[in-house]
């Protein structure tokens, strides 16, 4: 069968390209400005990639068109696949009938940690001999490639709640029917689609009615949405996840940390402790992503003091605080931080690994609900513990400049912090009287205009 995917740079339509050529099938795409890392991937797997949208690109005619949740009717390609009747689907639904049924389904849902979870629990049952299939919506370094068939019944996936296409407007996580479900966490995100925290609440209750009564949904102890979300009604096993004595109650799942940063923490089980996790990961925000994977992994018949053993060896997920250069006692980090928690938690992880050394934040607010603005009243708090945060105002939003403005004006004592506009504009205010030693995270969702290898080279040609 000859498969023509709409948006196949995404990382989850790519992923499902990687998957159709394993299963066999002719695969070619189409995409707005090709590009890496996906496309790298792509054409490595013999997948023909086509830039930009045209209805010439579905000639010859394919069997099955799979629409990205990026494209809308106005779109040459998606117009011309409804003028000549071609059979189309979502690429959710195409997934859930080819790859997923069947199986038993590990799916991780959330508004943070979807990715960097599911690397950790496919690392676990890979590292466990279950060679598991997987989709996941980054690049993780312990894998070649975002998606996998697997040899065995098992299937770890994202579990991403934004919509499936411009037909089906269910968040995609409802077509994966999970025997096992990971609910990490729930905050208002995706203001394009959500009117309010309740919407998304109300999908994540649908996504939790779709657990069978002898499946499990592991949770963490203190989670206000999500309580709601399974208060609405549940017929499964519910096991939660808390680090230290955060509630009151008693968790099945509980970390004790042994450094401050999250790099060394004690896995106790229904208060019997397990085993030492010490890795190479930061943040509370992962200690709690391990949790949730090892109680998963248990799920399956990986026993916990293998799993743990396992994420001792976890490499990570590229362009999760992933260190991309230290020149001159300057360190460079690139982060996917897309939502105010997102840059809070990943910068509390970093102060707590770097004492008092200097932490200059590069923000990008580039996701549809930043860009509108939703986030103002917390955006500025969340990178409180920086010492220098440069926002980059590349969409030209008239609210950012306004707001930092005001912030400063009202907080003389926080860090400092300025709006760009442009990319190398930012560059020479960093390079300004910058500290050595200090760490530079850059945070963005996107490509950020290319600061990664811009500032690197220009910190390269500095320090000779």
């Amino acid at each position: 069968m000859h498969i023509h995917i709409l948006g196949i740079c995404g990382t989850f339509m790519g992923s499902l390209a990687v998957l159709a050529r394993e299963l066999g099938h002719t695969v070619t795409g189409s995409d707005q400005g090709v590009y890496p890392p996906m496309s790298t991937q792509l054409e490595a797997q013999g997948i023909g990639l086509m830039d930009g949208f045209s209805a010439q690109h579905l000639e010859p005619k394919p069997d099955l068109v799979l629409i990205g949740n990026a494209m809308s009717r106005g779109n040459p390609e998606v117009e011309a696949v409804l003028n000549r009747n071609i059979d189309y689907m979502s690429g959710p639904e195409w997934l859930s009938r080819e790859v997923l049924r069947h199986r038993w389904v590990m799916a991780v849902a959330g508004t943070h940690g979807k990715t960097t979870t599911t690397a950790m629990l496919l690392w676990i049952l890979e590292q466990a001999g279950l060679a598991p299939g997987y989709l996941v919506g980054g690049v993780p370094k312990d894998f070649p490639v975002s998606a996998s068939l697997g040899n065995s019944d098992f299937f770890v996936i994202e579990a991403d709640e934004y919509d499936s296409a411009f037909f089906d407007k269910r968040s995609k996580f409802i077509h994966y029917r999970p025997h096992t479900l990971i609910l990490n966490n729930l905050e208002f995100d995706h203001a394009d689609i959500f009117d309010n925290v309740e919407a998304i609440e109300r999908q994540f209750h649908y996504l939790v009615r779709t657990v069978p009564s002898q499946g499990l949904i592991i949770r963490p102890s203190l989670d206000a949405h999500l309580d709601k979300a399974v208060a609405m009604g549940c017929w499964s096993p519910v096991q939660s996840a808390a680090i230290g004595s955060e509630t009151t109650g008693m968790a099945d799942w509980r970390a004790e940390l042994l450094a401050e940063d999250g790099s060394r923490f004690m896995v106790i089980h229904h208060e019997q402790p397990v085993a030492v996790v010490k890795w190479s990961q930061t943040g509370l925000h992962n200690v709690r992503n391990a949790l949730a994977a090892i109680a998963a992994a248990r799920h399956v018949g990986v026993t916990p003091d293998h799993a743990i053993a396992a994420l001792c060896r976890f490499s990570g997920v590229k362009r999760r605080m992933e260190l991309l250069a230290d020149i001159g006692g300057v360190k460079v980090y690139d982060d996917f931080a897309h939502h105010p928690t997102a840059i809070a938690t990943t910068l509390d992880g970093l102060r707590n690994q770097v004492g008092e050394e200097p932490v200059i934040a590069l923000i990008e607010p580039r996701s549809n609900t930043m860009k509108q603005g939703v986030h103002q009243h917390t955006l500025l708090p969340s990178a409180a513990l920086a010492d220098r945060v440069y926002w980059a105002n590349l969409n030209d939003m008239d609210w950012l400049p306004e707001l930092v403005s005001v912030w400063q004006s009202e907080n003389p004592e926080s860090g400092q912090h300025s709006v760009e506009s442009t990319v190398e504009a930012l560059i020479g205010r960093v390079l300004a009287n910058l500290p050595s030693p200090c760490h530079i995270v850059i945070m963005s969702n996107g490509g950020f205009g290319g600061i990664h290898g811009k500032l690197i080279a220009e910190l390269e040609r500095i320090h000779g």
